[in-house]
């Protein structure tokens, strides 16, 4: 009877380590912060912005490809997307990502997507058939 009392405490400690064990590991990932703030990857996350600077590297290249961006205009719209690439790692290099960082990598964005618009409506075209 005491052996069985003996296996059953080692398993109940266990448990208890293994509960402490994962919290205490969330807590070190910063799992367990706001969205804005604490330590760990979670206070520098930006998939908004990541995904609208996706969005507008494919404008570019459909531009490019289609022939409604010059070369000229392709290398400084590239240009702008390097400076919100860099002005983001900047934003995330103390390892929080504030609001107003994001609301400054947004108005660059917006900014952008603008630029790319008119450069892609423009009269200025590549290849003599257009």
């Amino acid at each position: 009877m005491s052996s069985i009392v003996f296996r059953a405490a080692p398993l109940a400690m266990l448990g208890a380590l293994a509960v402490a064990g994962f919290s205490s590991t969330a807590s070190a990932q910063g799992l367990n912060t706001g969205a804005y703030g604490g330590t760990g990857a979670y206070g520098t996350r930006t998939p908004y912005v990541d995904a609208r600077e996706h969005y507008q590297q494919d404008r570019i290249f459909a531009g490019a490809r289609n022939g409604s961006l010059t070369p000229r205009e392709f290398r400084h719209l590239e240009g702008g997307e390097y400076r919100i690439r860099a002005a983001e790692a900047r934003a995330r290099s103390d390892g929080v990502v504030t609001p107003a960082e994001r609301a400054r990598l947004n108005g660059m964005l917006d900014r952008e997507s603008r630029a790319i618009y008119r450069q892609r409506h423009d009269a200025q075209r590549v290849g003599w058939w257009r």
